[in-house]
């Protein structure tokens, strides 16, 4: 069996890599990139929400270029059916049988392009998927290959054309995140790397999907998470669940969501253990997403990020985090 902390440090040289590549074509933005990465080694799904042109769809494909994996890309529009999407059967003349025929969406990355332009039919043609890794369709179970993951794009729902996510649909992403736009110098070096040319078209991999497969068991099996961490994870979702200005605050499958997304933060920075620090960092971009605020906390301003902070100061943070 290999020791936690030499698998700690191994999992942490390994991501350097994979950041460090796709931080050739996303300046400026190192916690972006590894939050998208703990996202993937937490075997979660992850939603890049922004206004057009600060990178989301490059992020994406950046991330699926510098891993040795499948992936494919689904341009979600109004006319997209779930069809498009999952697959569909074919009826062979010459057997005929129905044969299916695998959509987009078998795959190892697969990135949902402007997925909130789709109906909301279409969009919960990937709940299953999303959920169990695993498409049912015509009594037949067909399962993902390892690692799985849905990298959504959206434009913030108040530009036109623009459906709501259902709450099921956002409940499944572990992640949102927001690219944001660059610092003035970021944006320069942007500017310099187009000219020479170092798009994400000309990105080579680093890592396998076995690296990455291994990456998650050792994760699974080497980083520990003591029973004071998950204490501290609960009476963070429960505090949600008291704010009046919710109507919904987070489900148990939200904290396992925080649990998993802290369990990958500390393998990254090449621990073999939880600490308080690596579930506050987390909570943010694993929680707020699935809080739903009452019309009157949205029209006085109120944000789930702010909710977030504040379930995070009202819970006493851990003296001491111990192992086993």
């Amino acid at each position: 069996m290999t020791n936690p902390d030499t698998a700690a440090t191994n999992i942490a040289r390994a991501v350097d890599r994979l950041c460090t590549n796709i931080g050739q074509v996303i300046q400026g933005k190192p916690e972006v990139i590894r939050n998208a990465v703990i996202c993937l080694l937490a075997e979660g799904h992850l939603l890049i929400e922004d206004v057009p042109g600060t990178g989301k769809t490059s992020l994406a494909r950046a991330l699926a270029s510098s891993i040795s994996v499948t992936w494919n890309r689904i341009q979600f529009t109004p006319d997209l059916l779930p069809s498009d999407v999952t697959g569909v059967a074919i009826f062979n003349q010459g057997t005929s049988e129905f044969e299916f025929r695998p959509g987009p969406i078998f795959a190892n990355i697969v990135l949902a392009d402007e997925i909130n332009r789709a109906s909301p039919k279409t969009q919960s043609a990937l709940l299953e998927v999303m959920e169990e890794a695993t498409l049912s369709t015509d009594a037949t179970v067909y399962p993902m290959d390892r690692p799985f993951m849905v990298v959504a794009t959206q434009n913030p729902i108040d530009m036109e054309g623009t459906y709501v996510l259902p709450e099921a649909q956002l409940d499944r992403f572990l992640m949102k995140l927001t690219v944001g736009y660059p610092s003035a110098s970021a944006e320069a070096a942007v500017l310099r790397t187009q000219k020479m040319e170092a798009t994400v078209i000309r990105l080579r991999p680093v890592l396998t999907a076995n690296d990455i497969e291994r990456i998650i068991n050792e994760i699974k099996l080497n980083v520990d998470v003591s029973p004071v961490i998950e204490d501290y994870i609960v009476a963070i979702a429960a505090a949600t669940r008291t704010y009046s200005e919710l109507r919904l605050g987070v489900s148990p499958r939200g904290s396992l969501a925080l649990l998993r997304a802290a369990r990958a933060a500390a393998g990254v920075a090449g621990r073999s253990y939880v600490t308080p620090e690596d579930v506050k960092e987390m909570a943010p971009v694993v929680l707020a997403h699935r809080l739903i605020l009452q019309p009157e906390a949205e029209l006085q301003g109120r944000t789930a990020a702010e909710i977030i902070t504040r379930a995070l100061q009202s819970v006493p943070v851990p003296r001491t985090a111990p192992v086993g």
